[in-house]
């Protein structure tokens, strides 16, 4: 086996003497690259993060931004990293270096006041500046004077920057302005930008890893079968895609493993393939991956993506680690039940599929049999067209939620033929709203059908009253939820007459 190593900012480095449970975060600052700090080690502030090089979605190569305190480094072995400091350019000896345009952005708006946070602003500020397609949404690419100029809506800048890009980085005390004007002002790379020549090249290959130290173990499989083998050989590991919760418990919890196998980088785990009758998504995609390969096409997904998190979590979080953690307030359970999602579990023996709505069997539990893992998740075509998300949490995005309730109806001819309601946050587990789907099939789509309709919706699940909301709240959020949806429909059909 090859010593694992990974590439920063251009330098080959030994991971060794690192334990397999070191973060990306303390491996570089113990090397003295100290741009990457630690604020939150839980994935909410962004104040870690670097740049990756990933498989990309319309270029072979995407910088992509994630959470250096998240990652084990050891799931970097033979991949490619860039951190603030290799940002800007190494000028003559003797002289500065010449600031990224990101960085002169920064600088020249007043994005930096104390600076504990800018080093990871400006890394998820590149990834967003490298995206490909960026600026072709209108408005002036070289943005020097439109900075403050109105873009296509409130979340995205005349040279096409998306704010959601940043929405996982938190300032304390420059506030925010200055960086909207930095990221509304920034142009399109130079074509001699080596980052951005970067991206017309293959992404490093991803290499199988047996990384040992003080008595634990990372590993990584080169295929399926090999992981089903060695999962059957070690039940009791620990599987991991992004590690955006892993992590938190590494971090915040101290927690341990003998032994950890990394799932994400599996060919088989990374397909995302349409059939006439359903869509397969590989349970090793990244939120970010499959918003960007589905383009919409899955509209309630859409929905979801969003407010899911933050982007530095989404270009990590897959829909198999969601669902392998079995939380009852997670998003994407509520979405998959009303998509009517079905799991395709693997072990070494063979694959079975299992419906969504029968996958949960307890708090954080599910019907997956030791040796077992979620290879892919189903959704079964044609879609529901009305369909709806409703996230009510404190904040608007970046947010734990309260309650989560998905809606996918089909209405023909004013009446419901089909009803699927996800619902998260009001019991143990992510549950079907069975009742009201019951009462809503075979009725009319009115006020009058909705407002009963929306009262049972209340009685759903057993909501519990804790920091985040009461269960009164919870079950009053419940009803509201229909009503809303309703009117949101409503709207829309007046939209279209007039």
């Amino acid at each position: 086996m090859v010593a694992a190593r990974i590439t920063v900012n251009g330098e080959e480095l030994p991971i060794s003497p690192a334990t397999p449970h070191t973060t990306v975060l303390d491996f570089l600052r113990e090397r003295g690259l100290t741009g990457s700090k630690e604020g939150c080690a839980e994935g909410e502030c962004g104040a870690c993060s670097v740049l990756v090089a990933r498989p990309g979605v319309d270029k072979p190569t995407d910088w992509v931004a994630v959470n250096a305190c998240l990652a084990p480094v050891a799931a970097l072995d033979g991949q490619e990293i860039v951190t603030s400091e290799g940002l800007a350019t190494e000028g003559a000896p003797g002289t500065l270096p010449t600031l990224h345009p990101v960085q002169r952005e920064m600088a020249v708006r007043g994005g930096s006041q104390c600076g504990y946070c800018t080093p990871g602003f400006v890394c998820s500020m590149a990834a967003e500046y490298y995206r490909p397609g960026r600026c072709a949404h209108g408005g002036t690419e070289g943005g020097a004077d439109g900075a403050t100029a109105d873009g296509p809506d409130a979340e995205h800048g005349p040279n096409g920057f998306d704010l959601h890009a940043l929405s996982g980085n938190l300032c304390r005390c420059t506030g925010y302005r200055p960086i909207r004007d930095a990221a509304f002002a920034v142009g399109a790379p130079a074509a001699d930008d080596p980052l951005a020549r970067r991206r017309e090249q293959a992404p490093p290959e991803a290499v199988a890893t047996e990384y040992a130290q003080d008595d634990s173990v990372f590993l990584r499989p080169g295929t399926l079968p090999e992981a089903l083998r060695l999962l059957r050989e070690r039940p009791d590991a620990v599987l991991v895609a992004g590690s955006t919760d892993w992590g938190v418990e590494v971090n915040i919890r101290s927690r341990r493993a003998d032994c950890v196998i990394a799932l994400d980088r599996l060919p088989e785990m990374r397909e995302l393939r349409t059939t006439s009758d359903h869509i397969e998504i590989g349970a090793a995609l990244t939120l970010t991956e499959i918003e960007r390969r589905l383009d919409g096409r899955v509209p309630l997904l859409a929905q979801l993506f969003p407010q899911f998190a933050s982007r530095l979590i989404r270009n990590s979080a897959t829909l198999g680690g969601n669902l392998g953690t079995g939380s009852p307030i997670g998003d994407s359970p509520p979405v998959l039940l009303a998509l009517d999602a079905t799991v395709v579990l693997a072990d070494a023996d063979g694959e079975r599929e299992v419906p969504l709505a029968d996958y949960f069997t307890g708090y954080r539990q599910s019907v997956r049999r030791p040796g077992e893992l979620i290879r892919a998740v189903r959704l079964p075509l044609p879609l529901s067209p009305v369909v709806a998300f409703h996230k009510i949490a404190k904040r608007r995005f970046d947010d734990i939620s309260s309650v989560a309730a998905a809606f996918a109806l089909d209405v023909r001819d004013g009446i419901v033929r089909k009803a699927r309601i996800g619902l998260g946050g009001v019991a143990a587990t992510p549950v079907r709203a069975l009742a009201v789907e019951a009462a809503l099939e075979g009725e009319p789509w009115s006020a009058e059908t909705v407002e009963a309709a929306a009262e049972l919706l209340r009685a759903q699940g057993t909501p519990m009253s804790d920091h985040r909301a009461s269960a009164d709240y919870r079950a009053a959020m419940l009803g509201q939820s229909l009503r809303k949806l309703y009117a949101e429909y409503a709207e829309s059909l007046e939209a279209v007459s007039s």
